[in-house]
């Protein structure tokens, strides 16, 4: 049973090269399939796509009001109420940001300051370590229990402290692909009212949930509503990545300085494409669960592929990852696997332990995307085959300096 860390102060220096780049550049190199970035290779929807081209043509090139156009703005609230009952005023409420990785930092700059201590599910989102460090605050992972990646809610208790400013949850949850169970997110919330704490609930997965009860968003949750800031991205649910819109919902207290802090960051961004997320948003539900089908497929034919090469698969309730234990390959180090893994069968895939501030408990992990076309994956399972078949390759430990 993992218990939590000890507050960690990350300097922004520590936190080294992004590993992101380091193995998609060794995926060019080699010619390799790249299941390391999580990035989708279809087009998002053709109506929306129709949108963006129609606002350009319309001449909105200009900056937006810095909280967001008032039409993503209800869009965004229409959708917590249609999706959740949440009720929220556009106007107040609903600020819009550029990619929900800006919502992160906004609102942890915004939120926490040196002093205060930020408990997170570990392994995390490397972006979360950097912005808590940017805000001068200390970090207290919790680390989920493999090979299920669970949450001992003893372990959370055990993690706060009079320190304590802000709870940052992550469910559908990146890199692992677990989804918060209803009793466990109900213990979330009772230790949140209990301890008077504030709530960053980063759910940009939130419509790729493919078994047991649907995405329950922390805020619908008595006495949350109040407390909780709630992330979301278009990115994640239109495979539109590369427009960078997301957003952050929650009581005017905390999304006044969270809009405060994000004009100093971007001002504002994506005019064009904020009109085509706010379409996006009131598409019908059948796009919303016909994305999860599809992709809940392709999950599927990965972890199968996966097992068949050798490797240990962790099925996700979530997301778009498929986490998978190297030690049945006799491998130990997922960092030198992965850096030797697209010049030994061409694939590309990222390290668990760069997302653990103690790398140990992360080694032995490696995250697989699987937001790729049906026939990327097919040829992916075929070149990871061979690695049963050869034995492991080892990289000079003088490459690259990421931890």
């Amino acid at each position: 049973m993992s218990g939590p860390g000890r507050p960690h102060r990350v300097r922004l220096a520590d936190t080294g090269p992004n590993v992101f780049t380091e193995m998609s550049e060794r995926a060019a190199r080699h010619g390799a399939v790249n299941l390391g970035q999580g990035f989708p290779d279809t087009p998002g929807p053709e109506p929306v796509v129709a949108s963006a081209i129609a606002a350009l043509r319309a001449g909105h090139h200009q900056y937006p009001p810095v909280p967001g156009l008032p039409e993503l703005r209800r869009a965004v609230a229409d959708h917590q109420r249609t999706w959740y009952g949440i009720d929220l005023d556009p106007a107040r409420e609903v600020v819009v940001t550029t990619g929900a990785s800006e919502a992160l930092a906004a609102a942890l700059l915004a939120l926490t300051g040196p002093g205060d201590e930020v408990v997170v599910l570990e392994p995390y989102y490397d972006a979360y370590a950097a912005c808590v460090a940017l805000a001068g605050a200390a970090l207290v992972p919790v680390r989920l229990d493999p090979p299920g990646f669970t949450l001992d809610p003893a372990a959370l208790r055990r993690a706060v402290t009079p320190r304590t400013k802000v709870l940052l949850v992550n469910s559908p949850h990146n890199p692992t692909g677990t989804v918060l169970p209803p009793a466990v997110l109900r213990e979330v919330a009772e230790l949140a009212r209990a301890h008077d704490l504030l709530v960053v609930s980063d759910e940009v997965y939130e419509h790729l949930v493919y078994e047991g009860p649907p995405h329950q968003p922390l805020a619908a949750l008595p006495g949350m509503a109040e407390r909780t800031l709630t992330i979301g991205s278009a990115g994640k649910t239109f495979s539109f990545t590369g427009w960078k819109v997301g957003w952050a919902t929650g009581p005017r207290d905390l999304v006044e300085p969270v809009t405060a802090v994000k004009q100093y960051l971007s001002f504002a961004s994506g005019t064009p494409f904020q009109h085509a997320v706010a379409d996006a948003l009131r598409l019908p539900a059948g796009h919303f669960t016909g994305l999860r089908d599809s992709l809940r497929r392709r999950r599927d034919l990965l972890a199968a592929g996966l097992e068949a090469a050798g490797l240990r698969a962790h099925t996700p309730r979530g997301t778009y990852f498929v986490t998978a234990d190297i030690r049945p390959l006799g491998e130990r180090d997922g960092l030198e696997f992965c850096r030797a893994l697209p010049a030994r069968c061409g694939v590309a895939a990222i390290p668990h332990q760069v997302f653990h501030t103690d790398p140990e408990p992360g080694r032995p992990f490696v995250r697989f995307t699987f937001c790729k076309q049906e026939a990327v994956l097919e040829e992916a399972v075929r070149r990871l085959a061979t690695l049963s078949q050869r034995r492991p390759t080892a990289t000079p430990r003088t490459e690259g300096t990421h931890p």
